[in-house]
Parts: C-alpha cells; structure tokens; sequence
C-alpha cells in the first residue's frame, strides 16, 4: 500500500477547506480589509522580487501585470498573500477577489468580491464622481445583474474597474516631478474557475493596466483554459510577466520544514526531511502537512487516506466521466506507475476516446507522463492512487484486475522480466493469494539474478510482501519458499529490519509451521548466516546445531544438508576452540563434494568462497585458484551476489600483493550499486586498512564512519565490529593513544562479532601505538597477547604475525632462521605490506651471521616495499638502525636522520626523540630542532643542516664572502667560518666553490 500523504486543495490556500492555518492569522490592510496571516515565505525569494518591483513602478506611476500559475498546492495563493501584506505595509490600497466553484455561476464574482473591500473601509469614488460609469458601479455593488449581456457591457465593466482603480490610488504631495502616487494591488484569484464576463474584463484590463498606478495580479490553474492563453498573448507583447512557480528544490523543502517547526534547520531530523522530500514532490502545502504530522515526524505512515482528500480525488475522477472513471480505477491497481498499453488492451475502447481520457487527467494534474516515451504513467501522487484504491469495491477490484491479467499475458507471454510482479499484484488484488505469492517469489528470484542497480532491495520488498499474503492455512512449502527466498535476500541486502518476528518464523517448540524436517533444517541454516551477520556467534551456533539436530544423524546429502554443512563451517570460525579452522575447512569441503554431486550452484560457490579465506594465509595461489573457480561457477549459473562477493575477494588479494586497491573500490561501488552490503563493507573495511597503511588517515576516516553508520542502522554487528576496529588501528598509527582507547572500548562490546578481533586489537592496534610511543616492552606484552588469542581461537584476519610481529621477535632475539624460514613459507608474508617487515627481519638475520653484504641488499629490498607506507617505513628504520649499526650493513645514520626528521614533523617527539639519542651514540651529528625548522629543505635537513647553517648556506650559494655574511647575519666572521665548515663536512663538498655550485637553487 501507499503512504498516504495530505490533501491537496481544490486551489492553494488550505483556509477554503477549513484549515486553520491559513484562516486563524490576518493583518489589515490600509482598506479595512484582512489578509491570509503570514509566515516565512520560502523557495520564492525571485518572484517576490519581481512583485515588489512592479508595486514600486506602481506608485511611481506606471501600472503592471503579473500572472502567476503552477499546480495545486505549489504556494501561488501563498505568494498573493505575501505580496497583499507587501503592499499594504508600503501604505498601497489592496483589493482581491476569487472566483467560485459552489452554487451557480455568478458574473463577475472576482470584480465584484473586490470592489466589496474597499467600499467596507470607504475608499470607493462616489459614483456621480465617475460620470456614466457611476451606475454601472452601483449595480455592480448591489449585485443587480442587469448589465446586458453584449460586449460592450463588458467593456464598460472593465473601464469602470480602471477608473476605480485610479481614483483609490490617489497621489500623495511632493516636489513636481516627484510626486508619489498611493498605488493599488488589485488580486484575482482562481481564474480557471471564472465566468467568461470576468475574463473578457481581465482581458480589457491587462490590455489598459500600464496607465494606471496599479498592479494587477493575476492567479491561475496551469491546465491550459483560457485565461492561460490570456496571459500567453499578454506576454507576447509585453502587457504581462507570467510567474509559473515550479515545486521547491530539496534545500527549500528543509527551510520550510524548519519554519513549521519553528526550529533552526540544522536542528531537523535528516530522517523527516527525507521523508517529507520524498513524500511531497516539493509541493509546499504537502511539505507543511507532512511537517506538522505527528506520525510524520516519529517515521510512521498514516493510517488512511483522509475523507476531504479521497473525496477531492474521486470528484477530479468524476470530471473525466465514466470512461475515465474506469481508466484510472484500472490504472491504480498497478500501483504508482502504470503501463498504458496495458490498460488500452484490457478497456477495449476506442484509441481516440482514450487520448482524450488521458490529456485530460494529465491537464487535471492527477497523473504525469513518466519517462522519455509514452508507454508509462504515473499518478502525480502515491496520495491520489491511494485514495482512488481505497475507493473500489472487492468486486469492482477483482474484476477490474482479472482483466488486467488478461491483457498482460496477451501482451507479455511468459511474463518476462518486470511484469511477473506487476502479474502478482493484480493476482493480489484479484483474491488469488495462492497464485500472488508464487509470482512474487518468481519476481524475486528474477531480481536476484539479473544483477540490476537495487536487485537486493528489490527482492526483499518483494518477498515481503509475498510473507504478508501468508495466512495461517497457506501451503507449508509454499511458507518455506517464501521464508527461505526472504531470508537469502535479507542476508545479500543486510535489510535486517525485514526480518520475520520470530514468532512468524518459528513456533513454540521450534518447529516452523508444519513444514517438512528437512526444509526447516534449511530455515535454521539461513537464520544461522543472518544472526552471523548481525554479530550473534551463539544465536548461529544454536541454529547450526538445531539444523543439524533435524536433519538426523545418518542423512541423505541433499540441497539441505549441504546448505546446512556450509553455515555450520562458517558458524565453526566463532567457536570457541583451537582447531576451529581445520573444522570449518571440513565441513566446507565436505559441502562442496555434495554440492559438486548433487547440484546447488550457490552452496558451491560459497564453499569455494571459504576455502579460499582459509586458504589465503599459508597458500595464496590455491586461495586465489578458490576464488576464481567461485566466480566462473557465479558467472555461469547467474549467481551475481556471489560474483560480486568472489570479486571482492580476488580484488583483495591482488591488492595487497601490488598496492594498487583500485580493483577493491570498482568490487565496492559494484556491490553499494547492486544493494549488497555485506561484501561492500568488506571491501570498505580492506579500502580502510590500506588508506591507514599509507597514511591517508581523512580518507580512512571517511570511509570508516560511512560504513560504521551504515552497518550499525542496518544492525550489521560483524561488520560494524571489524570497522570499529579499523576505527581504532586509524588512531593508533597516529600516535593518538586515548582516541584509539575510546575507539576500543567502543568496540569492547561487539569483540566476538567477527573472527580474530581480540588478536587484531592488540597486533594492529595497541602494539603499533606502543611502538609509537617507544614503549617497547609494552609492544612485546601486547604481542604476546594477540599470539596467545590466536593460538586459543586462530581466525583468518591479519594482525602481525607474519610481519611487524616477526620483525620485533628478531631484533628481541626472541625468533631466530627457522622462524623466519616458517614465516617465509606462508603466503601472506609475501603481500606488499608484510614484505617491508619481513624483508629487514631477513636482514637483521643476515647481518647476525655475518653476512652484511647481503643483509644490505635485503634491506634495500623490504625498503622498496616500504615506499607505499610512510609511518611503518620510519618506524622499521627506526627499529632495525641500531642493530644494523652494531652489525656493520645498510645506512643506519641516513635511516635515522630520515626516520627523525619524518617524526618529529608528524608530532611523534617519543620515537623522534630517540632517534636523536641513537644518532648522538653512533657519533653522527644531530641537528637542534629550532624555530623555522621547516624552512630547511628535507634533504639539508636529512644531512644534519640546522636553520641557522641554512640561513649561511643560501648566502654561500650566491657566492658572498664570509665577512659581507657576518654583516648580514649580525654574527662574528669566525662564527661564519665555522658555519661553512661544518656545511662542508655535512654535505660532503671539498670547498665553498663546489657547495656554491651544487646549491643554485637555493639562491632566492
């Protein structure tokens, strides 16, 4: 069913339907008269601008028109009040007058309404003072309606309506030539509406306006009648500006929301101002409804169209007669849109009548064109189709939808593509539930193989609503179709909130609703991988071992059974336990031996999908073998949530083996385009890994609370957990140790969420940040303690231990060759960040025994991996310059020049510190860290060049002589002397000649 949205009046103004938003408030004018009340007038500061000009060329004299026209609802009343309380503040005499749509037609009802209101206050000219006019105002006042009926009754009307015009006008005294006349606003309103006697007067007084000191405004429908094509003509030649006010844009649609509430907008929810945007098509009257519901503002539908509005609807419904009643009563049991060749099959009718059918609910504003071509229409809005649904009989619906039905097959055979759940709808509508339901599951399985932009959402909406159609006595397979197509679309959309009350699920003793043991085994599988995603390990668990409970102990491998053993080897990754990686790899071979025999192409792919995680640690080719075949197995069999997931994967792998994460941001934007979030967030968890690791930390931090939010409305705990996570890795390699504590203790609560948490807490997180800080024994302590989580429950994440944590067990002494030769071994040491790690931890090995030739070139070589990586590459020259000082290999002076300099610029005076006090031992001269410091160019300042040498070097480079620099410097020539020296000696140049040279470019 539809939202239903508030009303939309006959014309703008709510007060002609009894609102009293629009009636309680009115200010008085200079003629007695009362005006709409007022409030802030937005999104419409351009056409206000053009009214207050015109009233300005009004009291100077010259006259003006203004038609104004737009839908229902768009603000054009709204916009007369505004300019009548303009007017009246600027001391003009106002007047206005509407046509009417109750009771028989009344000639000149606008004119007449008008001239009413000043004669109240006594502004009228007394009818001698007007000559022959004088009577015709007089009958005009006393509602005689005797003035003939030819044409030059109306033109003496009109005229009247012009000297009336300039006698309350009036002019006040000045100076000659700047005398100011009063001015006059003269308003008509719903001229669609009017008789043709008004008209032919509008029409006269816009042809005479400019000279008279008034401005008139004129509103109107934007159906095309004739007094659009009055102001059309008008502003041909130039009697008229015609103002078509278009719906508010997004920005405005938040202003006005925040003035109903009377709240500044940044204090509005975001949720209501998507909402009331989405619900009102920038309609104001809508946005102001919409914004002072109480069900709007707490995120709740309302319940039923309201009787004013369905009776408003159904009236423009009746206006189209019989034909178009039946057109649109058709057309709505489509929903929003619907097809027009559809519709022209099942009426039958002739095409032309139904042109005309169409034209004119298009002009009415009750349906709109949608798209480029003529095929499809949609009702302008949800509120319309909702009300005219809610008007039809059961019978008159289901006849109507089984006609439909009809046509569609005649014109669809099979039902291709979208049409399936356009089928189930009208089957819906037509009482045949049992048909209904088995469309939609159809439709929805459709969506989930095509791919398309949103198929996850789709499929669920679906399948939602094939679960409501359910009742008590439905099929109990047919009920485990639906649940178990849901449920798989729940997992791929993360639309967690659609899950089924478990009440709807399961009932008292566990049992699902009569259904076969094997099928609600298959239920406790899907409900096992959802609650796995919403970070509940013991609910999975529970559900795996119900499953397998009902599937008995010697079983048949079947679809089920092979359903069941894959959920249960990726339940086994969060059991407690310290072989649970050898176990899950069982079950998921042993799921994919059966699936392999007996056929389900996704429990194959997703057993491929595992054994490659399990397998990327030790073995990365066999991994990646795992998840090409996946992918092949996906690409064959339409499976594009699986595609899309092996994708991320091989993505992931490459990635981390070159350092290029592009392939990792296409897999993303592929999965957040197709509505699958969990393998988006994946890949937005591996995305923020990486940008921490390169020190893009604003990007990480992005993504991070992008993801993080996501996953935590949608109730994701896994997911939210492993971005926490990388949440807190983001603040350690920062050196910011209490930001990354609050991230931790926020992630605290969901550390069993995911595999491996507590391990890559400490190895990532709270070890990096000690190292930071020099806090060396601490980093060991926490080293420690990931190995140790690891070895009780090992899991798949990377958390150090073929890297850093193998480099700092080296240079402890704690890990000699055989464990690096063991490391080595493992393919996850191999990838690009892992390499710099275990590249110097070879090194420091080599050096060790001896061999510093090679352990140079090993070093070179971790350093050439180490380029991606700013902070770990300073940190690992920090860690190995002592050891390769004392060994006699690499260039640890130059490593801790660089590490310092790097450190000190980033803040981290801890590690930069001691990289100064290493320089000092190894007798390297150690530059002072002063004021302008980073005025030295880096590779001065890598060899050592304080501010002050470098404020001699720029003059040695322009080849001054040591006393004209001593005068400069207002320093002593000796100081000079010793300044150059140490230049020299620094940068390796025999004489000042040759630095003068080589240092050109430092000469300003």
């Amino acid at each position: 069913m539809f939202a239903c949205w508030p009303a939309l009046p006959d014309d703008d103004c709510a007060a002609r339907e009894g609102c009293a938003a629009c009636a309680a408030c009115s200010t008085a004018g200079p003629d007695g008269g009362r005006h709409p009340g007022r409030g802030e007038l937005v999104g419409r500061e351009s056409e206000m601008g053009q009214v207050m000009t015109a009233l300005a060329a009004a009291r100077s004299g010259r006259g003006g028109a203004l038609v104004v026209t737009g839908e229902p609802g768009v603000g054009k009343t709204r916009l007369a009040a505004e300019a009548l309380g303009t007017a009246a503040a600027a001391g003009m005499v106002t007047m206005r007058g509407r046509a009417g749509t109750v009771g028989p037609p009344v000639p000149y009802r606008p004119v007449i309404e008008a001239l009413l209101l000043p004669a109240r206050a006594g502004l009228l000219p007394d009818p001698d003072e007007l000559g022959p006019y004088g009577p015709v105002l007089t009958r005009l006042l006393s509602g005689t309606q005797d003035t003939g009926s030819g044409g030059a009754s109306h033109i003496m009307v009109a005229e009247t309506m012009l000297r009336v015009l300039a006698a309350v006008a009036g002019k006040q005294s000045g100076p000659p030539g700047q005398r100011e006349h009063r001015g006059c606003l003269l308003v008509l309103d719903d001229l669609h509406d009017s008789d043709a006697g008004t008209l032919a007067v509008v029409e006269y007084l816009l042809d005479n306006i400019g000279q008279q000191p008034a401005v008139l405004l004129l509103i109107a429908g934007c159906a095309p009648c004739t007094v659009t094509g009055m102001a059309v003509r008008a502003r041909q030649y130039g009697a008229a500006e015609v103002l078509d006010l278009p719906p508010l844009g997004r920005s405005d649609v938040h202003r006005l929301v925040a003035a109903e509430l009377g709240i500044a907008p940044e204090g509005v929810c975001p949720g209501l101002v998507e909402r009331v945007v989405a619900g009102s098509a920038g309609i104001p009257f809508v946005v102001k409804e919409l914004a002072r519901d109480p069900a709007a503002l707490h995120g709740n539908p309302v319940p039923s169209v309201p009787a004013a509005v369905a009776d408003r609807v159904r009236r423009q419904a009746e206006r189209l007669g019989p034909l178009g009643l039946e057109f649109l009563s058709m057309a709505v049991l489509f929903g929003r849109r619907f097809p027009l060749p559809v519709l022209e099959h099942a009426i039958g009718r002739d095409h032309g009548e139904l042109s005309a059918i169409l034209r004119a609910a298009v002009a009415s504003r009750l349906i709109t064109p949608d798209g480029s071509g003529t095929q499809w229409y949609a009702f302008r809005y949800g509120l319309a189709a909702e009300a005219l649904l809610a008007g039809l009989g059961p019978g008159e619906r289901a006849g109507h939808a089984r006609r439909l039905v009809r046509s569609l097959n005649d014109l669809h055979p099979g039902l291709p593509g979208a049409w399936c759940a356009h089928a189930a709808r009208l089957h819906e509508h037509g009482g045949d539930t049992q048909e209904a339901i088995r469309l939609y599951c159809g439709a929805a399985a459709r969506a989930m193989s095509e791919g398309s932009a949103g198929m996850a959402e789709r499929a669920v909406a679906l399948l939602t609503r094939a679960r409501h159609l359910l009742g008590p006595t439905a099929d109990p397979e047919l009920h485990a179709t639906v649940l178990e197509q849901l449920l798989d679309a729940v997992a791929c959309s993360a639309r967690c909130d659609r899950l089924p009350a478990p009440g709807t699920v399961l009932d008292g003793d566990g049992g699902t609703h009569g259904m076969p043991a094997r099928r609600q085994a298959g239920i406790h599988a899907r409900l096992s991988g959802v609650a796995t995603l919403m970070g509940r390990p013991a609910e999975a668990l529970r559900h795996v071992d119900t499953a397998r409970r009902l599937l008995g102990i010697h079983h048949p491998f079947d679809d089920h059974a092979t359903l069941v053993d894959i959920t249960a080897a990726h339940a086994e990754l969060h059991r407690p336990a310290p072989d649970r990686l050898r176990t899950a790899a069982r079950f998921a071979r042993r799921a994919l031996d059966a699936a392999r025999r007996t056929g389900p192409p996704d429990v194959e792919c997703k057993a491929l999908l595992l054994l490659g995680q399990l397998a990327r640690e030790q073995d990365g080719p066999t991994a990646t073998t795992h998840f090409e075949q996946a992918r092949a197995v996906a690409l064959t069999h339409r499976l594009p949530v699986l595609r899309v997931t092996a994708e991320v994967h091989l993505a992931t792998v490459a990635a981390s083996h070159d350092g290029q994460p592009g392939q990792v941001e296409q897999a993303r934007r592929e999965a957040l385009r197709m509505g699958l979030l969990p393998p988006a967030y994946e890949a937005a968890f591996a995305l923020a890994l990486d940008r921490i690791r390169r020190c893009a930390f604003a990007e990480a931090q992005d993504l991070i609370r992008e993801g993080a939010a996501g996953a935590e409305r949608r109730g994701l705990g896994r997911h939210l957990a492993m971005l926490r996570l990388a949440e807190a890795v983001c603040h350690a390699h920062q050196g910011r140790r209490a930001a990354m504590e609050e991230a931790l203790e926020r992630l605290a609560p969901l550390i069993d969420a995911a595999p491996g948490l507590r391990a890559m807490s400490y190895g990532l997180a709270r070890a990096f940040c000690s190292l930071l800080e020099e806090q060396h024994d601490a980093a060991g302590h926490e080293v420690a303690r990931a190995l140790a989580y690891d070895a009780e429950n090992p899991a798949t994440g990377e958390f150090g231990k073929h890297g850093i944590i193998l480099l700092l067990g080296v240079l402890a002494g704690r890990m000699g060759r055989q464990h690096y030769e063991g490391a080595a071994q493992a393919s996850i040491s191999g990838t690009r960040w892992n390499r710099q790690f275990v590249g110097l931890a070879h090194a420091v090995l080599l050096g060790r025994e001896g061999r510093p030739g090679e352990a140079t070139a090993a070093a070179g070589k971790a350093l050439e991996a180490s380029e991606l990586y700013p902070m770990a590459r300073r940190l690992c020259l920090r860690l190995v310059a002592q050891r390769a000082y004392e060994d006699g290999w690499g260039e640890p002076v130059a490593w801790l020049r660089e590490a310092e300099e790097y450190f000190h610029d980033a803040g981290l005076q801890a590690v930069a510190g001691a990289g100064r006090a290493l320089l000092r031992r190894m007798g390297a001269p150690v530059r002072q860290r002063r004021t302008g410091t980073e005025q030295v160019p880096p590779e001065l300042r890598r060899c050592g060049i304080t501010v002050r040498e470098f404020e001699v070097a720029r003059l040695v480079a322009e080849r001054i002589a040591n006393k004209d620099i001593a005068g400069r410097l207002h320093i002593s020539p000796r100081t000079v002397e010793k300044h150059v020296a140490s230049l020299l000696q620094k940068t390796g140049h025999p004489n000042r000649r040759a630095f003068a040279t080589a240092s050109r470019d430092l000469v300003p």
